[in-house]
């Protein structure tokens, strides 16, 4: 008798779903790291582009969509980033005031002179993560900072180096 003709056979043989379930994290089962970025010499662009996926955490196995799963990212030298071809002078920022005729731009030169150049990294990091209230809150887990010192020892960074 052929072993499909046993109408017992398929009970028999179930296979355990439970071993196959996916593992959604959550608030309490991730695990965030430190690390810490020198954007000296970097172009803006590669290097934004990574530090949206580590803040992400695309770079885990345990990858949530909808789960803050990334880690938190230091960039310090924010002043040295590099940008390629006349970007600097040609590359506009845009904001609007609320009042009529408000709109305002700056170059990404101006934004480097200014008072907090590390903003040209915040807008470009920014312009990668999603547009909802994930987004906003994983904004949160990015400093930045112009110079070499930041006030974050404490958390004992990893230094990572981004190779392109």
């Amino acid at each position: 008798m052929p072993i499909f003709a046993d109408p017992n056979f398929y009970t028999i043989y179930t296979v355990n779903t439970q071993s196959y379930k996916s593992r959604m994290l959550n608030s309490e089962t991730r695990e965030k790291n430190w690390y810490v970025v020198d954007a000296e010499g970097q172009v803006l662009g590669r290097l934004s582009s990574r530090i949206a996926m580590i803040i992400r955490g695309k770079h885990k196995p345990g990858y949530t969509p909808h789960v803050d799963c990334g880690d938190n990212v230091i960039v310090i030298n924010a002043e040295k980033v590099v940008m390629t071809a006349n970007k600097f002078a040609g590359r506009e920022y845009l904001r609007h005031t609320g009042y009529p005729g408000g709109q305002r731009s700056r170059t990404a030169q101006e934004i480097l002179n200014s008072r907090n150049p590390g903003r040209l990294v915040e807008y470009a990091v920014k312009g990668m993560l999603p547009k909802n209230r994930l987004g906003r809150k994983l904004f949160t887990n990015l400093y930045v900072y112009a110079g070499t010192e930041h006030p974050h020892v404490a958390q004992q960074p990893k230094e990572l180096k981004l190779d392109f």
